[in-house]
């Protein structure tokens, strides 16, 4: 049964404005086609959603925690709110659609009805995601992921608090794009095996605060020859400055140890390790 009144729907007239406009743009965009639209919704429409945007305690999360990821994601589509649902619906419609293959040039633009990977991402202070291409394929569908959206919902959003999305270029030696998430701002982009992104450093926003978005995926049925690979998962990649061998090998190490030693030597370990 439906709860609430909802009487926002997409403008197909203002999204076929948007896509004339950007189209050129778009496909022109470095290190990879891409675009970024403020004010994409009208507020109130987000500003619902902000409302009933579960808690970081809330059971649904799926808690990623790792040296190359550290955020929550995956929330379960019956136990999003009403306003949520009803757009990410909208965002999967024939509507929307016809905008993205206006806007970014690709035909057969099929959405995923499943969430998958996608729907609600909340990141803490502290957390992160490595700069990184995206799984390459739907894991039920078997087709091959082409777009990636992101709207975020981060009121009062300050440059020191960090999260910036960052576009690297394919030798991984350079970020062209630095995108702070604030609220009410869209992220388009094409994903490839060479679409490297992410938001790097841990942020820095107040405790009270997280890092919270909208992100929806979309496939064709094929895609251009020069892009085809075989299946993978998520592609992480070390920037100048990173490494993760080493901070894997050290994570081992613990867990090793922690298996090995009782709690008391494990303890003087620990201790002797922060010196």
């Amino acid at each position: 049964m439906q709860t609430t009144d909802l009487r926002f729907c997409l403008d197909a007239n203002y999204l076929d404005t948007l896509a004339d406009k950007y189209h050129s743009e778009y496909i022109n965009a470095k290190p990879f086609p891409h675009i970024v639209l403020d004010n994409f919704l009208p507020e109130p429409v987000l500003e619902n959603i902000l409302q009933e945007f579960p808690d970081v305690k809330a059971s649904g999360w799926r808690k990623s925690e790792r040296t190359t990821e550290k955020k929550l994601d995956s929330f379960p589509e019956l136990d999003m709110g009403d306003e949520t649902r009803f757009l990410l619906y909208q965002l999967n419609s024939s509507i929307f659609i016809s905008f993205l293959e206006k806007l970014t040039g690709i035909s057969g633009i099929i959405p995923d009805p499943h969430f998958q990977g996608g729907g609600l991402h909340q990141i803490e202070r502290g957390g992160l995601l490595k700069i990184h291409a995206d799984f390459n394929k739907h894991r039920k569908m078997n087709i091959d992921r082409r777009l990636n959206l992101l709207i975020y919902l981060n009121k009062n959003w300050q440059e020191e608090y960090g999260g910036h999305f960052e576009l690297w270029n394919r030798d991984m030696t350079v970020c062209e794009k630095k995108i702070l998430p604030i609220f009410n701002r869209c992220v388009i982009f094409s994903t490839s095996d060479f679409s490297y992104h992410g938001h790097p450093e841990p942020l820095n926003c107040p405790e009270e605060m997280t890092r919270k978005s909208l992100a929806l995926y979309y496939y064709s049925n094929g895609r251009p020859p020069e892009e085809v690979s075989n299946g993978h998962s998520t592609l992480f990649k070390e920037r100048p400055e990173d490494n993760f061998k080493k901070k894997s090998a050290g994570g081992k190490k613990k867990t090793f140890l922690n298996q090995l030693l009782p709690p008391i030597l494990m303890d003087l370990y620990r201790q002797s390790s922060k010196k």
